[in-house]
């Protein structure tokens, strides 16, 4: 029983001195001013670095708005909104770019060895590559896609089997509306191939056949002023469209071609216009060949 008690005397006796000593190293630190001044100035630089990365990343901002206001200027007939786009990536880029470098600095600042740490950040950044090649993939197209101006929103364009008007341009896919309504949404990737209709003026196409027991003097004139009755009503089309003749010949018709410019989008509409006031036209015209042969027979 005494060598118990002498041995539990002894361990309460080191646990006493090992909290004195431990007390006392923490007392010394807390009191020491070299670690004081290290933590002072220490904290000075880190101030000073967030200041410095605010400032920078402020006047980067300023500089990519401004060039992109003249480029804008110098663009008018570009969508404003791509410049807007355009806009908000670099400045994510470079606000994402210059936090990164400011937590690498503050970390090194506050004692982190920063080597160790960059060298497990590569291996998983490159883990990461590797299990998502396509978003990658899909991010670098979109951005070019919109820094290239292949397309805006509001442009009406066809990719593959997918065509319709560009509702939306995203870094990762594309959103497309057809005209019908369905909604295409496509990873900007597996774009490849784009056909733009809204960059020039389209070409409206009519074919319009008739029999051969037609007069094609007679076709002709009737669509031509069809057709300047057609540029007068519509607000579409700024030119008459052109009756260009026979487009083809067969032993029981023949088939007039009729064409038209029109602005970007509307080809469809101006195509069922010129259809709509050339039937119009013939129907009209029958109408009258019936009232006066009813009129000689009377």
């Amino acid at each position: 029983m005494m060598m118990f008690a002498e041995t539990e005397d002894l361990g309460a006796k080191e646990t006493v001195e090992a909290a004195k000593t431990w007390s006392q190293n923490m007392w010394d630190r807390l009191t020491d001013p070299g670690m004081w001044e290290t933590i002072l100035f220490s904290g000075l630089r880190i101030i000073v670095i967030f200041l410095l990365t605010r400032l920078f990343v402020k006047i980067i901002f300023k500089l990519i708005d401004r060039s992109l206001e003249r480029r804008e200027n110098n663009r008018l007939s570009v969508n404003p909104r791509r410049f807007v786009t355009v806009g908000e990536l670099l400045k994510n880029v470079v606000s994402i770019a210059s936090n990164f470098i400011m937590l690498m600095l503050v970390l090194g600042e506050i004692g982190v060895k920063l080597g160790p740490l960059l060298a497990g950040a590569g291996v998983l950044g490159l883990a990461i590559g590797f299990g998502a090649q396509s978003l990658v993939k899909d991010v670098i197209t979109g951005f070019f896609v919109i820094l290239e101006d292949q397309f805006a929103v509001g442009d009406v364009i066809q990719t593959g089997t997918f065509k319709g008007t560009v509702q939306m341009i995203g870094l990762r896919s594309t959103r497309l509306v057809s005209w019908t309504g369905e909604v295409h949404i496509i990873p900007n990737g597996s774009i490849t191939t784009v056909t733009n209709y809204s960059l020039n003026n389209a070409l409206a196409v009519v074919d319009l056949p008739f029999a051969s027991a037609k007069k094609l003097e007679e076709a002709i004139d009737l669509l031509r002023e069809a057709m300047i009755q057609l540029q007068k009503s519509s607000g579409t089309i700024n030119e008459v469209p052109h009756v260009l003749g026979i487009q083809s010949l067969s032993s029981s018709e023949f088939v007039v071609r009729i064409t038209a410019d029109c602005p970007p989008g509307t080809k469809a509409e101006v195509e069922r216009e010129i259809q709509t006031y050339a039937k119009q036209a013939l129907e009209e015209e029958e109408q009258r060949q019936l009232q006066q042969k009813s009129g000689s027979e009377g």
